[in-house]
């Protein structure tokens, strides 16, 4: 069973702007920025800028001011602009009455901060398939489990593992489970409800790296019933330098302030030490905020939650089919994957070109047919090794490179960037192209 996931914006076919695609909110594209002739194709690192996040950002520069405290007119806008973004990054999430929405730089920053208010001696259970974000913020002695091979196993491995923490001698200390929605390496979704339960029935939380998964699909906590979760903008159409983390107050309130300083206050004596910390998302908050991050992030949340997600989750999926066949079409061409080939995914396709340096390739791309991909191992290097490993004996070749090329689709994505993609790696390599029948 795998985890239900609501799409993201509603694509017209008749629409005329320079992408191919109207998400139309109220009446209103929510087209992304880019530039004419060139094809982005690495959404999954940082996606194109939306245009409500730029209007946003350029309605509000007039008022920009101080954040909180501040008595004359720019501070009480800017005030209201950035409690305002809060609210509404927290109904995108799906927040409960008693969460905290946190703002931090990125996603790394969101679990570092959450690895930083751990209650003492919490263990970590995480899997050693993810990013870097999610494997190297947590304390010593993390369980880190090896990659499972179906999101069933997934399930198995965690359940086998918290019931085995729960039989030692520490067994009673709080237990924090860290898995992402899904892979910055092939896309695959994981099973995050039932990982979820899993980890509640051990009496254990759970927090979901949705750096991937939110820019695709619903990440509702209260419907998840997830205990965090941590998020980009830069992920998420809104690169403006602001994340999330969101979830359960009482860690939050009880942690050191991850960052010392002005405005996670509530007084300062004259003594060292005599300082007395905020609760709420202002003791994580010290200094001043990334005003500008926070209502661009917001503006994308809005004008998503307010879109029909269903078709434009349809049309990403049509273009990720389109490419996948492509590329299976292709003789040197090898599909890194964890889970079995039908599985669900988000529109994320790592692969490698037998014979070929990949980063080579990419340039290629990138000179010769104005495509930008991504080469490498992704910031999640264990599990990019094992998979190009694993292609290599499923494929049954010794030719593949030690890493790979990753191309990922979003908003602006049309079947013409995908194909000239398919072109651009048939012609390197040599293969004649099949047209696309789906």
């Amino acid at each position: 069973m795998h985890t239900t996931l609501a799409p993201v914006v509603r694509v017209s076919r008749g629409d005329t702007s320079p992408h191919g695609t109207d998400a139309s909110v109220a009446g209103r594209p929510l087209d992304v920025l880019g530039v004419p002739g060139e094809i982005n194709l690495d959404y999954a690192a940082t996606a194109p800028c939306a245009r409500v996040a730029a209007d946003a950002v350029a309605e509000l520069l007039p008022w920009y001011g101080s954040v909180h405290r501040g008595a004359g007119a720019l501070s009480r806008r800017s005030t209201l602009a950035y409690e305002r973004a809060r609210a509404e990054v927290g109904d995108f999430l799906g927040v409960r009455p008693d969460d905290h929405v946190v703002f931090t730089r990125n996603t790394t920053d969101a679990l570092n901060l959450l690895a930083r208010a751990l209650p003492p001696g919490t263990r970590v259970v995480t899997f050693a398939g993810e990013h870097h974000a999610n494997l190297l913020p947590w304390p010593a002695g993390t369980v880190r489990l090896p990659v499972p091979t179906s999101p069933g196993g997934a399930v198995r491995a965690l359940d086998a593992a918290l019931r085995e923490l729960r039989r030692g001698p520490d067994g009673g200390a709080p237990v924090l489970v860290a898995v992402t929605g899904a892979s910055n390496v092939t896309g695959e979704i994981w099973p995050v409800a039932e990982l979820t339960a899993v980890a509640h029935r051990h009496a254990a939380r759970l927090a979901l790296d949705a750096a991937q998964l939110a820019p695709h699909a619903e990440v509702n906590l209260d419907a998840l019933d997830v205990d965090y979760v941590a998020i980009s903008g830069h992920k998420l159409y809104a690169p403006f330098g602001a994340g999330v983390l969101a979830g359960r107050a009482d860690w939050l309130d009880a942690a050191p302030p991850y960052l010392a300083g002005g405005g996670a206050t509530l007084a300062v004596g004259a003594a060292t030490h005599d300082v007395r910390w905020a609760t709420g998302p202002a003791r994580h908050e010290a200094g001043t905020p990334n005003l500008l991050g926070a209502v661009a992030l917001a503006a994308v949340c809005s004008a998503l939650t307010r879109s029909d997600r269903a078709a434009w989750y349809a049309h990403e999926q049509a273009l990720l089919a389109r490419l996948r066949d492509g590329l299976a079409a292709l003789p040197d061409v090898v599909e890194l994957r964890t889970f079995a080939a039908d599985g669900p995914r988000v529109g994320i396709v790592s692969f490698v070109v037998a014979g070929r340096d990949s980063a080579e390739v990419a340039a290629a791309l990138a000179e010769e047919w104005r495509i930008g991909v991504r080469d490498g191992l992704f910031c999640a290097h264990p599990l990019a090794r094992r998979l190009l490993t694993e292609a290599a004996a499923r494929a049954g070749r010794d030719d593949l490179p030690p890493t790979a090329i990753r191309a990922s689709i979003g908003l602006g994505s049309t079947a013409q960037h995908v194909d000239r993609l398919l072109t651009a790696l048939a012609t390197l390599t040599g293969a004649r192209l099949t047209p696309w029948s789906g």
